[in-house]
């Protein structure tokens, strides 16, 4: 299997990104086409005593600020890594994509050159949180300020069918963000969604609180990417407050210190189960080919599991289950028409 990482997206770029890659191809058996500046590229392998093994390079002498303008990807940065990358899937010249460059870029081009699966209305941005018991899948968080209910609905739908690929949940939990557990809840958005999803062939359970979703509510919670964003800003805020609070209560003193080192086991798989690096990236569903959306500050070994997770979204046909779910509710509402114009 053949993954395309973007060398010159994210923080830390390249370095980072080409110690991750070649952490992935000895660590996954995959290869990787690394796309970006050639000279730079190799002056950084030199440099830095990376292994180019398994690493093949596509030149791309351009770079797309983060803060450009997301439709300019097509035009007036056509030669940066991230667009030249893009173009290499929609060839198939690769299995899947990762980039940590600008998202809303990433979203944009993906959708207009890669191609969103037929009848998506719009791709969404899948993080998946861990909580203290699981993980959850949020979508959207970020993609789409302003939604419709039948977004909604198929965000629900591709959110199912990633956990049913990459995490083994055969039945995932779906939840619809709200302010309340009642139907009648939230604004029109909320409450025209409700029905669709209680009309879906999902496992709908009803309308979650944010409240609950660190206690591991839901598999998959569903939103607008406003509300989506909001939750995942707020979640990252409290999780690095509250770390930051649980070391200076270990440091206070000579006791809380000698605690910390007959906690530091517990300690230890605590921080790995809230670390985001564990997870790598943030898929972008609704793409006809698997897009992985890592995070801007991303280290080696974040790149790494976005490597990894953009691997296991290739082989578990994420596209080919997000396509079969549609067709499900295209033949569920068909046959919710033909029973009312009988009666």
């Amino acid at each position: 299997m053949k993954i395309i990482v973007d060398a010159f997206g994210g923080d830390h770029a390249p370095r980072a990104v080409m110690e991750g890659c070649a952490m992935a191809v000895a660590e996954y058996g995959i290869e990787v086409l690394l796309v970006g500046d050639r000279a730079r590229i190799e002056q950084c392998a030199q440099e830095n005593g990376i292994s180019m093994e398994g690493i093949s390079i596509e030149h791309a002498p351009g770079i797309m600020p983060v803060e450009a303008e997301p439709t300019d990807i097509r035009k007036k940065y056509a030669d940066s890594s991230l667009a030249v990358g893009l173009q290499k899937l929609t060839k198939q010249e690769g299995d899947a994509l990762v980039s940590a460059g600008s998202t809303g870029a990433l979203v944009v081009g993906a959708s207009l050159m890669v191609g969103r699966i037929k009848g998506i209305k719009r791709a969404a941005i899948g993080t998946l949180i861990p909580t203290f018991n699981g993980a959850y899948l949020l979508l959207d968080s970020g993609a789409n300020a302003e939604c419709r209910p039948e977004m909604l609905q198929q965000f629900a739908v591709m959110g199912s069918a990633y956990m049913q690929a990459l995490q083994g949940v055969a039945a995932p939990r779906v939840g619809l963000i709200n302010i309340g557990s009642e139907p009648n809840k939230g604004t029109p958005l909320q409450q025209e969604s409700y029905q669709l999803l209680q009309n879906s062939p999902i496992h709908f359970i009803g309308n979650v609180e944010p409240r609950e979703l660190p206690g591991w509510a839901c598999d998959v919670a569903v939103a607008d990417g406003f509300t989506g964003n909001v939750v995942l800003k707020l979640t990252e805020g409290v999780a690095l407050s509250f770390a930051g609070e649980i070391k200076r209560m270990l440091k206070a003193n000579t006791f809380t210190m000698f605690a910390a080192l007959l906690m530091r086991k517990n300690l230890q798989e605590f921080k790995k189960k809230m670390d985001y690096t564990e997870h790598g990236g943030a898929p972008l569903m609704g793409i006809s080919r698997p897009v992985i959306k890592a995070h801007g500050s991303s280290n080696a070994k974040a790149f790494k599991n976005a490597i990894r997770q953009a691997r296991d979204f290739a082989a578990g046909d994420v596209v080919g289950r997000i396509e079969t779910a549609l067709a499900d509710i295209k033949a569920h509402e068909k046959q919710q028409e033909n029973e009312s114009a009988r009666s």
